[in-house]
């Protein structure tokens, strides 16, 4: 059994190479990003004020969530409702940090998380094999005891673009600039309550900067199999 974390800032590709890394190693992979984001929804849904930070927190105890972690096709589910697609909306993304530097709530999270990662290491989606966990803070607060640790990151140019890409379909000037707040204000605030700007100790960073898909899943399989954890 191995557990691989990867913490970064957005746009540093984590969810795309964590997927892609969990596919080719046989292993399950959570998104945590995502639970915050469906977090977020379901207080909207239910009409918790994102500014009562007790109420949040009480909200999130309490939600239905089901996170698939098949790196194929891995799934949020909320209250019986597939959200895969509801928690990238614009609405979304633009609140889902007044939960995320809920402190009580990512008390909850890390339950959550750690116990998604229990199951993996001895049944699950896996079989036993392990996970890939992506987030912002699972190399330094969810898994540090994780045999890979990873920091993916890149430069601000490279994560703007490729935000943009995904978000607007576009890299030209205006859509990076529609991008930017969003981006970056979601990092900033982020940082105020976990560490993914810069590497901890043991964790391994990888700079893809200039790197495409292929070559960035190749450059984290290569840091798993130096630490010795796996043979990609």
């Amino acid at each position: 059994m191995v557990t691989i974390a990867v913490d970064g800032p957005s746009g540093s590709g984590k969810s795309s190479v964590s997927k892609a890394v969990a596919s080719r190693l046989g292993l399950a992979y959570l998104d945590t990003g995502a639970m915050y984001r469906a977090a977020t929804l379901w207080c909207v849904r239910t009409d918790v004020a994102l500014t009562d930070a007790d109420a949040v927190a009480r909200a999130v105890r309490d939600m239905p969530l089901e996170m698939g972690v098949d790196p194929a096709a891995p799934g949020v589910v909320l209250d019986g409702d597939d959200v895969a697609a509801a928690i990238r909306t614009t609405e979304v993304s633009s609140a889902v940090s007044q939960v995320a530097t809920n402190l009580e709530v990512r008390a909850e999270m890390k339950r959550r998380q750690r116990a998604i990662i229990d199951v993996e290491a001895t049944d699950g989606f896996s079989g036993g094999r392990g996970i890939v966990a992506e987030g912002r803070d699972i190399t330094t607060v969810v898994a540090p005891d994780a045999d890979a640790r990873i920091l993916l990151t890149a430069s601000e140019e490279a994560r703007l673009r490729r935000r943009s890409l995904e978000v607007h379909g576009a890299a030209d000037a205006a859509a990076v600039d529609a991008t930017r707040d969003q981006v970056l204000r979601r990092d900033r605030d982020d940082s105020t309550v976990s560490q993914f700007l810069t590497a901890a100790d043991g964790v391994v960073t990888v700079d893809s900067s200039e790197l495409d898909l292929d070559q960035t899943v190749a450059a984290v399989l290569t840091a798993v199999e130096r630490l010795g954890q796996w043979q990609a």
